[in-house]
């Protein structure tokens, strides 16, 4: 099975455990919809990318990026296996705090940061902020200034990259909302080092997007980077302490054949892997033939590289266990539809990007998966399926489960770590299914309970 991993998603009894422990009787006990946390996996995927980059260049920091999700739990157990964190938000920066990031541990990206946002950073002197304009500039030294402070901060730069990615998901383009184009960086660096009292000028930044399928675009981007930091301190002699070349590393979605031969090239997307320390061997080989002299060798040694990978971090450390809770065979299409209890409120990325997750059964896993169902949501939306209602083979239009699933079967939606929990909604007034992290001791442990009626209108007046 190709979604299988060793020691953490495998079968036993004929049915899928999650780190030894029966998905099936997890969602006896907790009901469905429920998602399933591994704080193994989520500690392993940190440690297997900084092993991997560090090898090749000792000064790599992983700065999670908590908008993928901020669960206090799992906030957690990345800092606790060596990573930072980036945040997006003062809610974020918050959250990161309380869950035991240190300042120097954080930096701040967003286009939008409010003056009490930038003013908590500042306050907190957090490692970076990572500014998105000029404007942005000018607010943070009043800013800092205004409170006798030095606010750390990177310049994000818009490379004009482009990553072959979905088109949403995209960020290195100047048609897209973020950073500072390549006219500006000059600019906001002469800005910065005109006001040194109030700013402190450590670093460049960019992020080419998310799930880039391919190294070249980081590659890129580091030369535009490593070469602005180089001219930088040849002509007045200003160190960055690091170049951020932001996440967007890809994840495996796609394990079946079916649906990559159904979806072309798409499929590849949802395909993608490569390894961080290739890049970076690639990265730094580049580097060094422009770095000459012996000043130019010791800064590229000196300098932090770092990342923010979300979604290489947790997709895969999260499951959603569904139930049928509704079938039917239209007899003029052939098709058999299951309805499940959880839909595009719960994966909101399959109707915003026509993202892909793979589903198998988890109370009947051994068997083989060869018959075709149309998948749908609990909502009263004619968009909320498993498929493309659009017909334009973006999604496969069928998944490949059991024969004869019948109501009251429980099925497993693979590698939802990342971007469900932090961006479900109420939709419908369905409350928020309960989320479980089974700890590394093996423990299971509710992280947060399952909403009630009472919760959704918490708040509220009539």
């Amino acid at each position: 099975m190709g979604w299988e991993i060793a020691g953490y998603r495998e079968i036993k009894g004929g049915h899928l455990h999650l780190d030894g422990v029966s998905a099936r009787r997890l969602a006896e006990h907790y009901g469905t919809p429920l998602f399933v946390f591994s704080e193994s996996r989520v500690k392993a995927n940190v440690r297997e990318l900084l092993e991997s980059a560090r090898r090749v260049h000792p000064r790599v920091r992983l700065c999670y990026a908590a908008k993928a999700n901020s669960l206090l739990a799992i906030l957690r157990a990345v800092r606790e296996a060596g990573a930072d964190v980036e945040v997006n938000s003062g809610g974020e920066l918050y959250k990161a705090l309380r869950a035991g990031f240190r300042p120097e541990q954080i930096v701040f990206n967003g286009v939008s940061k409010t003056f009490e946002e930038l003013e908590e950073a500042i306050r907190a002197e957090i490692d970076a902020i990572n500014v998105d304009s000029l404007a942005e500039l000018e607010m943070i030294a009043t800013l800092a200034e205004r409170l006798g402070k030095r606010a750390n901060v990177a310049l994000r730069l818009v490379p004009e990259i482009e990553t072959g990615s979905h088109a949403g998901l995209q960020t290195a383009l100047l048609t897209s909302k973020f950073g500072l184009s390549p006219s500006e960086i000059p600019k906001g660096i002469q800005h910065a080092l005109a006001h040194s009292r109030s700013i402190n000028l450590v670093g460049l930044h960019v992020h080419v997007g998310s799930q880039t399928p391919t190294r070249e675009p980081y590659a890129r981007a580091f030369a535009m980077m490593w070469r602005l930091a180089l001219a930088l301190y040849r002509e007045t002699g200003h160190r960055l302490r690091h170049v951020n070349l932001g996440g967007g590393l890809p994840v495996i979605y796609a394990h079946d054949d079916r649906v990559v031969a159904e979806v072309g090239e798409r499929g590849q997307l949802f395909r993608a892997a490569w390894d961080i320390g290739a890049l970076l061997r690639a990265m730094l080989e580049t580097a060094l033939e422009v770095a000459k002299d012996r000043a130019a060798r010791d800064l590229l040694e000196d300098l932090e590289i770092l990342f923010e990978p979300g979604r290489r971090v947790i997709a895969d450390a999260g499951t959603l266990l569904v139930t049928i809770r509704n079938l039917k065979t239209r007899s003029e299409t052939r098709d058999t539809w299951l309805f499940l209890d959880a839909g595009t409120e719960l994966l909101p990325s399959m109707s915003h990007y026509k993202w892909y997750y793979h589903v198998i059964s988890a109370d009947r896993t051994a068997e083989p998966h060869e018959t075709p169902y149309k998948l749908a949501g609990p909502l009263c939306d004619g968009g909320d399926v498993y498929f493309d209602i659009e017909g334009t083979a973006q999604l496969p239009a069928y998944r490949f489960l059991p024969e004869g699933l019948r109501i009251g079967n429980v099925l497993a939606v693979l590698d939802v770590g990342a971007y469900t929990v932090a961006q479900m909604s109420n939709y419908n007034g369905r409350p928020f299914p309960a989320i479980l992290l089974i700890t590394s001791s093996g423990d299971v442990r509710p992280i947060r309970p399952r909403q009630s009626y009472e919760d959704l209108v918490r708040g509220e007046s009539v």
